[in-house]
């Protein structure tokens, strides 16, 4: 079987949850099919970096968009019938090289990584008829997008974002529409998109985690190549995410000035060794949450080449969201690294959870701290957190066990696409 891997960016290196997923799908699909990866990239990334040969793929083809959100693109977002999310992914060379990897392969099914990639839909549909498509969904990004439009500050912004929240819904009813098959990564985000097309066929792959590679040993060995400088303190609290996406911002802003300081003065009133740092770990972070950086025991740290050193001896690992749609790969990297979560009931959204089990919930700074505090030291709750999280991402959302349900769908849409 061979497989187009078509994807709005690149999935190497491993530095945001989309690319996570793009990667280890492509790689559990390559472990049963010849799979292409044809990816996008932004023109201020930095220099391509190939993907590693073990990942088994047959070819990488990369292609570099036009300028994102350029005015141009914002005005045609204001007024036309194609939100900027989307005119964003959109240009003749990507077309063209769509063209040209479809006529010299006879793939027998393509891999539609969104909504953002629509538009090329009729491209697949009349150079390969014979080519079913699969649509991946890493989220709900109307959803993302109106609850986005709820909590931003600013007339001006909140009418834009409700006005591209609704041209989004459009064109993913339009995918809903267009593909074979859709692979979904949460059985609630599937029950909404089934509300919206019951004639859809949806099937709830995923998002996962590798288990193997966040073992207690692959932490230790993570946290011996850091430089002594770079380690964080013991028993700090850890956000972790793209620092470059709003809701991340967000939601570390939120935690920053709510609930940092509260948990330290809640912790030296009680007597208790106040953690130490708060640690901000993810690339590009904007200026917003550089300045935090400012603020003693907070530190944030951008880039880094590896996240798995972090979580050796953290506290927990704080999700503090407000807004966003999908499932957080960075809860379930925390819960096989064995570090308890914290997370608001949006942020852990989608995700098997339950309180108490194998993961703490909070909505409010008092819950938070409350929660921080529960798991100091070598307590029974805190133990039995971490236990329940690490059998709970080994047998529900381990990459290889969601791989084979994802080449299913794929095969389903090639019986789909040809059945009589």
């Amino acid at each position: 079987m061979r497989i187009l891997y078509f994807s709005s960016r690149e999935c190497w290196p491993l530095n945001t949850g989309a690319r996570l997923r793009d990667y280890h799908f492509a790689r559990q699909l390559a472990r049963r099919a010849e799979v292409t990866y044809y990816g996008l990239r932004n023109q201020n990334d930095p220099p391509m970096v190939p993907i590693p040969a073990d990942a088994g793929l047959q070819e990488q083809v990369i292609v570099e968009k036009d300028e994102s959100y350029s005015p141009g693109k914002l005005l045609k977002g204001l007024i036309g019938p194609v939100p900027v999310t989307l005119l964003n992914c959109q240009n003749e060379p990507a077309k063209a090289t769509l063209e040209k990897l479809l006529l010299k392969s006879a793939f027998d099914s393509v891999q539609l990584e969104g909504v953002h990639l629509v538009g090329y839909v009729p491209t697949i549909r009349s150079v390969s008829p014979n080519t079913a498509i699969v649509g991946d969904w890493h989220n709900i990004e109307s959803e993302i997008m109106r609850r986005y439009s709820q909590t931003t500050s600013g007339l001006a912004r909140k009418l834009y974002a409700r006005r591209t929240a609704g041209l989004i819904e459009d064109m993913e009813l339009r995918l809903l529409r267009a593909c074979d098959i859709h692979s979904i990564a949460s059985q609630r985000e599937l029950e909404r998109l089934r509300q919206r097309e019951p004639k859809a066929k949806l099937v709830a792959v995923g998002n996962g985690v590798d288990v193997e590679a966040h073992s207690p040993a692959e932490i230790e060995a993570a946290w011996n190549r850091m430089d002594a400088r770079e380690r964080p303190a013991e028993g700090s609290v850890l956000f972790v995410g793209s620092m470059d996406y709003h809701a991340n911002i967000d939601g570390a802003i939120e935690f920053a000035r709510q609930i940092w300081p509260r948990f330290q003065e809640a912790e030296r009133n009680s007597s208790a060794e106040a953690a130490r740092e708060f640690v901000i770990v993810g690339r590009n972070p904007a200026s917003e949450v550089t300045a935090l950086a400012a603020t003693p025991g907070i530190r944030v740290t951008g880039t880094v080449p590896d996240v798995r050193g972090y979580y050796r001896g953290a506290l927990a690992v704080a999700v503090p969201l407000r807004i966003g749609s999908g499932t957080r790969l960075k809860i379930l990297e925390a819960m096989a690294a064995g570090v308890p979560v914290v997370s608001t009931r949006l942020g852990a959204e989608g995700l098997e959870v339950v309180h108490g089990e194998n993961i703490l919930l909070a909505e409010t700074p008092q819950e938070f701290i409350r929660a921080l505090q529960d798991l100091r030291g070598g307590n029974s709750l805190r133990e039995k957190v971490v236990e329940g999280a690490r059998r709970l991402v080994g047998s529900e959302y381990d990459w290889p066990l969601l791989g084979k349900r994802l080449f299913e769908a794929h095969r389903e849409a090639v019986r789909r696409l040809n059945s009589p």
